[in-house]
């Protein structure tokens, strides 16, 4: 990010509360409302010129919200303990147990595996491994785990005497594109898998009092996911990038050989993954187990289980006498728990000071424009505006206000919220745009250049996917019959 750009953005974003608090007084907005309205527009000016971490903005409305008036001080705080950020907490947990004992990199390398040893399979066999750990670990550890396995399967390549050095290129450039696109194609399948689906259950929540769990997202995440996976895989080997020797030998040696170096399941991989099997199992079939015990709830799977973590010894006497200790929680990421309960005290506020109706008056004028094309205007503006911005930050400053948009315009608000959701995990052209990118463009293979250029074909790819999915597909999956009001 430009410097000069930092130091507007630092003295912008206080500037332009102090205007909203002392000289905007538009009809129908009381003070509260306006209030809300000054802080939320500080943050998101942070936010967008990445002044000061992320994380630190999230940390504003304490300050703002209460010693403005515009939401008192317990409320604010409340929502930096919800239960879904315990739900990250607890998710969180489990990845690192599984980055711990080496279970992602086993996962990865016999997904590969079995997927062949052509070239385009050998990307299709990172992909699915990458999207798959992104499910349920950050797309940005995903990334990285992923990505020197990716490199030494390039090198393999390059002592490929059998292969031209423009056709080691093209292979390392396309690897290293797929490894980031499927990390954050992934992560839109669970809930846990990217920060804007845990934006979209808070807001929910926060707003109808509809609790969104893990299979419910599920069944319509996954398949979406699988959907771009698919395309994405077919448009990087068949149209941006082509391999006219398709044999890669050498690649499946090399495959074999980590698998080799990594020796047998050992007794602690096997418990970290009978735990992981358990928790996604018992997230599956939530609505089962409610009838046994009513009061469960995602978040309670996710710190049980996290914390067995703790209690399960192991069997390596050189390492920790249990799969995890505490000094492993060093590793969590506590800035994007903050950035969640930032993203859910603005929620809270835009509903409980009124600014939610008063933005929901003003769009009454949006009724009668067609959904599909209200649709596809949100997906295009959060795709292109997660390309310079946090994907988080983004869904905590716009999902509230889809909720009063959708109120106005008299639509199910899931056909707003969820396309925004979507559209913020599918940032491709930029090494800025996500953390993904940014760590594949760290392996000097890749020019900006190549990035955008390709990343500009992905981008309206999945603008039109989005699009058509939610409009045609996301009623059978989700009853839209009842309408949502906002309970506040």
């Amino acid at each position: 990010m430009n410097l000069s750009k930092k130091i507007v953005g630092l003295f912008l974003g206080p500037i332009v509360f102090t205007i909203i608090l002392l000289l905007f007084n538009p009809e129908g907005l009381n003070y509260e409302a306006k209030c809300i309205l000054a802080s939320t527009a500080w943050m998101a000016i942070w936010w967008v010129t990445e002044c000061v971490p992320i994380a630190v903005t999230a940390l504003l409305p304490i300050v703002l919200f209460p010693v403005t008036g515009g939401l008192d001080l317990q409320s604010t705080t409340a929502s930096y303990g919800h239960k879904l950020v315990f739900l990250f907490v607890g998710g969180f947990i489990i990845a690192l147990a599984i980055e711990k004992w080496n279970l992602h990199k086993r996962l990865a390398l016999n997904i590969i595996r079995v997927t062949g040893s052509k070239k385009s399979k050998v990307i299709l066999g990172f992909m699915i491994a990458t999207a798959f750990l992104s499910m349920w670990i950050s797309n940005t550890a995903t990334s990285i785990m992923i990505l020197p396995v990716g490199l030494a399967i390039i090198a393999q390549l390059k002592d490929d005497p059998n292969t031209i050095e423009n056709e080691n290129l093209v292979f390392g450039k396309s690897l290293m594109i797929a490894i980031a696109y499927s990390a954050s194609i992934g992560g839109m399948s669970t809930l846990i898998g990217t920060p804007p689906n845990m934006v979209f259950a808070g807001v929910v929540e926060q707003s109808y009092g509809i609790k969104v769990n893990m299979f419910d997202w599920m069944k319509f995440g996954v398949p979406i996911s699988a959907t771009l996976l698919i395309i994405c895989w077919l448009y990087l080997t068949k149209i941006a990038y082509k391999f006219p020797n398709e044999e890669f030998a050498a690649g499946r040696k090399e495959i074999l050989n980590q698998i080799k170096l990594l020796g047998k399941f050992s007794y602690e991989e096997s418990r970290v993954l009978i735990v992981f099997g358990l928790t996604s199992a018992a997230w599956i079939s939530r609505g089962y187990l409610e009838t046994i015990i009513p009061t469960i709830d995602d978040t309670i799977i996710a710190i049980f289980f996290a914390v067995i973590l703790f209690i399960i010894p192991t069997r390596n006497n050189s390492v920790d006498k249990t799969l995890l200790v505490w000094k492993d929680t060093v590793k969590l990421p506590w800035g994007i728990l903050l950035l969640f309960g930032g993203a859910m005290a603005i929620a809270s506020a835009f509903e409980k000071s009124g600014l939610a109706l008063w933005i929901a008056d003003l769009l009454k004028n949006l009724d009668g424009i067609p959904l599909i094309f209200i649709i596809f205007i949100i997906v295009t503006a959060i795709n292109l505006l997660t390309e310079v911005t946090s994907n988080m930050a983004t869904t905590a400053m716009l999902l509230p206000v889809l909720v009063t948009i959708a109120l106005a315009i008299q639509i199910h608000p899931y056909f707003l919220l969820i396309s925004a959701t979507l559209a913020a995990s599918c940032a491709f052209m930029l090494p800025i745009s996500t953390p993904p990118n940014a760590v594949v463009f760290s392996s000097g293979l890749l020019k900006i250049e190549d990035m955008f250029k390709k990343g500009v074909w992905m981008n309206i790819l999945s603008i039109i996917v989005i699009t058509l999915i939610v409009y045609y597909i996301l009623p059978s999956v989700f009853d839209l019959t009842t309408e949502l009001i906002p309970i506040n």
